[in-house]
């Protein structure tokens, strides 16, 4: 049995123990990619289980994903999974924060854009995310919605708490989220969040589509 669903590590370990008393072998194996990874077959799979259950299914999960990893014990992939998508979100709001930041202090957002990705953060893929949804306004349809993105956190925020680890800026990215819920954003696309920020330091961060296109066009091309 696979388990590809976001869970905490305690319930996954709950199914083990419930399945391996009937006999039935369990991986917690959640993946990462989204409707478009999954589409592609672009996932990857974090694996929590006995190793010898993981390779003898690892070409199952080769079929599912492109990345199946072995992580540890039951539970593992669970962690990983948490780990991974919390980082995620908890970035996504330092991101609205300097952008807002930096086009109030008087840049243009294309070119800030274009001028951060020149440098270490840039090369490594930090601001790539900006270009499909906070620059051109798109947050509908979702890519993955809000109200599951701040399930993830709340997950995360949760195991934190289990293991008496602070979090305070995951849980800040989690106050940030219920509140742009609250304002009914819930099915639209979880960076819609950002727009609160927008909000209160009194200013949009917004570029022309088609430039941006035109951008990573040139880049891909050149």
């Amino acid at each position: 049995y696979f388990d590809l669903s976001t869970s905490t590590p305690g319930m996954i370990r709950k199914i083990h123990a419930e399945a391996s008393a009937r006999g039935i072998e369990v991986l917690d194996a959640p993946v990462s990619g989204g409707p478009r990874g999954a589409e592609s077959g672009r996932l990857a799979i974090w694996v929590g289980g006995d190793k010898d259950v993981f390779d003898r299914c690892k070409p199952v999960l080769d079929a599912i994903g492109d990345q199946a990893y072995y992580v540890g014990p039951i539970g593992s992939g669970a962690v990983a999974k948490l780990v991974h998508n919390c980082a995620g979100y908890v970035v996504q709001a330092a991101l609205a924060e300097v952008f807002t930041m930096g086009v109030k202090a008087g840049v243009e957002p294309l070119a800030l854009w274009q001028a951060v990705r020149k440098g270490a953060q840039g090369r490594r893929g930090t601001f790539e995310g900006l270009a499909e949804h906070l620059l051109p306004g798109n947050f509908d349809p979702p890519d993955f919605a809000l109200n599951l993105a701040r399930k993830d956190v709340d997950l995360a925020v949760s195991v934190g708490r289990e293991y008496d680890v602070p979090m305070r800026l995951a849980n800040l990215a989690l106050m940030e989220m219920t509140e742009a819920i609250n304002r009914g954003w819930g099915g639209r696309d979880s960076r819609v969040a950002m727009l609160l920020q927008e909000e209160r330091a009194g200013v949009e961060v917004r570029a022309d589509e088609t430039a941006i296109k035109a951008i990573l066009d040139a880049e891909k091309n050149g």
